[in-house]
């Protein structure tokens, strides 16, 4: 979890004095397609002038390896590609490397789903085995998946030799609390495991559930490897291929891609805080939760294609946007593939982030100022998340929200 880090600069006082931001006081998510204005050359560089000693400060010096791309009303405002994309061979990083965007993936699955709700190929009360008819737990439905409240044990623990255990306690004051205690267990997988082999295992060991369905928010990758499926059964092609096919190659996202089993001989190793290469792991292959490899500029894309409704309708992001963990206390919530920050008074903030071995990303949603931060790392960089604040460049006010850190 990231401390909360309150920014103060110099543009919060121009804005007071008639900049070019916009202030905006409407707290609900966007219902209608958007219709972006065309930002003047004023504008442009007045953000780019707010943005670079954030930038600086946050990223740069801090060793960043990686691509950052902040838009306004769907253009760039500051763009910027540092370090390398092989650390070995020196390969510069450009506008068309393409990054490991972990768990930013979710947006895609999720919103392919309700997508095939829109088609009525789909309701999101179905049960799962309706499409997954082996599928071995009972009464959980699609929405339960794309929530985080199936309570499903967490696949990247129980295949990486490891068992979570959730039990309910009393602690020193008479209150039931949840604890969680993570075991090593037996090596249970070996060789590259797929979505099928993460079903075949929960078929045939039936490791416990950690909550009953739609009980609790527990943030869980096995929802959505289990979702990417649902999309196969449903398509009747390979998730990868359907994402190719449904959804970069209509949106123009050029250089974007789903890493599959058939991908391994091209591998492009991410990298830790101190160099050391993260090689193939027998988790590499499962996608639906992580997997999708893009760029800023496709992702920009993908923000573009939410903010005026051409791939799924605005009501239905809308109901993405609404928060489904209503039992956690606090202003973060959790919607349909989306985290939510929803502070009394103030605009939404949608967003993303991500995390797999080296890489980790910010995917981050202004809706109510048209405004986002796309920043995508190789090089395991913490400062990355904590930059996602550098929304505050572009809504005129200081981001003080915590932000999750996925995986």
């Amino acid at each position: 979890m990231l401390r909360v880090m309150m920014i103060s600069f110099l543009p919060v006082l121009l804005l007071a004095c008639g900049s070019p931001a916009e202030k905006k006081k409407d707290t609900v998510p966007q219902s209608s397609p958007v219709q972006f204005s065309a930002l003047s050359p004023k504008q442009k560089a007045y953000y780019e002038s707010a943005i670079k000693p954030l930038y600086k400060s946050m990223l740069e010096r801090t060793g960043f390896n990686g691509s950052i791309l902040l838009a306004k009303n769907g253009e760039v405002v500051f763009e910027d590609y540092r370090g390398y994309a092989n650390l070995s061979t020196k390969e510069p990083i450009t506008e068309s490397t393409t990054f490991h965007v972990a768990s930013v993936s979710k947006t895609f699955t999720a919103s392919v789903i309700l997508r095939m709700m829109e088609q009525g190929r789909l309701q999101l009360s179905d049960p799962v085995e309706k499409y997954i008819p082996t599928f071995p737990y009972a009464n959980i439905t699609i929405k339960d998946l794309l929530t985080h409240r199936s309570g499903l044990p967490k696949y990247d623990h129980f295949m990486d030799n490891t068992r979570t255990e959730v039990t309910r306690v009393k602690n020193k004051k008479g209150r039931w609390v949840t604890r969680t205690k993570t075991y090593r267990i037996p090596v249970q997988v070996s060789g590259f495991a797929t979505n099928y082999t993460v079903l075949q295992y929960m078929i045939d060991k039936r490791p416990p559930i950690e909550a009953l369905p739609n009980r609790r928010y527990n943030y869980c990758n096995t929802n959505y490897a289990m979702l990417a499926l649902v999309i196969e059964k449903i398509s009747g092609l390979s998730y990868p291929k359907y994402m190719q096919d449904s959804v970069f190659r209509p949106l123009n996202m050029q250089h974007s891609f789903v890493f599959s089993i058939a991908d391994t001989a091209n591998y492009q190793p991410s990298y830790n805080y101190n160099n050391s290469v993260f090689k193939l792991d027998k988790l590499d292959c499962v996608y639906g939760d992580k997997n999708v490899y893009s760029t800023v500029r496709d992702l920009l894309q993908w923000d573009k294609a939410l903010y005026e409704g051409t791939f799924i309708k605005p009501e239905t992001q809308q109901l993405a946007y609404q928060p489904y963990s209503h039992e956690t206390r606090g202003v973060r919530n959790y919607g349909l593939g989306w985290h939510l920050v929803l502070n009394p008074g103030e605009p939404p903030v949608i967003y993303h982030n991500g995390w797999w071995h080296g890489n980790n990303a910010v995917f981050k949603r202004m809706i109510t100022d048209t405004a986002t931060v796309i920043i995508l790392g190789n090089k395991f960089n913490r400062n990355i998340w904590a930059a996602g604040k550098m929304s505050s460049a572009l809504t005129g006010k200081a981001d003080t929200t915590q932000v999750e850190t996925d995986q």
